[in-house]
């Protein structure tokens, strides 16, 4: 018996393999019958589409949702643009008397007492303060905030009525400024309150102070008080 050998011939469609039994006198040559499997990749490998395999989700991630988030909503349609106006109304009427709560602890608390003074004239903005927690919608914690401090800040706080904002009028407010490294200072106010605005400074000015209460008041602009019974 001689050894099978596998060659190609040439056709009009491309190269055909065939079987040729090699022996010592003759060569015989017979056509090759090829397997199933390479038939189906002979045939998707040349007269159809190749083979598209699903793509895997990447471990850990979800597809991808086009929900718009709440602050992308639509503002089209009549229930959208009477709340939308009730938004604008509101938040006009909000910031338009803005009732600070004195919350003076050093040095930023002259400063605050500044912007008070005709020379300012807080009251032309419609900012009056107030000496009771539970009549205001702004604090304004000017100084250095102690750990003994800070539950009776938390308290105040508390008692005031929604919404409300914070101001953190200082570098002690801010971050323990000065006093960053002592052992009975809190390093900054947002580890009890949150805080709204950051004002920097030892002391900040009464014209950053004004400043900061500018920014405020455009942040309160912004803000989206109602929404659609499904955002809720």
């Amino acid at each position: 018996m001689g050894r099978l050998i596998r060659v190609a011939t040439s056709t009009r469609h491309g190269l055909t393999p065939v079987l040729a039994t090699h022996n010592s006198s003759h060569v015989q040559l017979r056509p090759f019958s090829p397997t199933a499997r390479e038939v189906s990749s002979q045939f998707v490998g040349s007269n159809s589409e190749p083979r598209r395999t699903p793509k895997a989700l990447t471990p850990g991630r979800s597809p991808r949702m086009n929900a718009p988030l709440p602050s992308q909503d639509d503002k089209r349609g009549p229930m959208n643009h009477f709340l939308t106006n009730v938004d604008d109304l509101t938040n006009w009427a909000r910031q338009g008397s803005l009732w600070p709560l004195a919350f003076g602890l050093a040095c930023c608390g002259i400063e605050m007492m500044h912007v008070s003074m005709p020379r300012y004239d807080q009251d032309r903005l419609g900012i009056i303060f107030r000496a009771s927690p539970r009549q205001s919608d702004v604090m304004i914690v000017a100084g250095t905030v102690t750990n003994k401090m800070g539950p009776a800040l938390r308290l105040l706080y508390d008692q005031m009525p929604d919404p409300k904002w914070v101001i953190s009028m200082g570098s002690c407010a801010n971050g323990g400024g000065y006093y960053h490294y002592s052992y009975s200072v809190v390093r900054g106010v947002d580890r009890i309150i949150p805080v709204d605005v950051y004002l920097p400074g030892c002391p900040p000015t009464a014209e950053a102070l004004a400043y900061a209460i500018m920014r405020l008041k455009r942040k309160i602009a912004g803000t989206k008080t109602t929404r659609m019974w499904y955002r809720k």
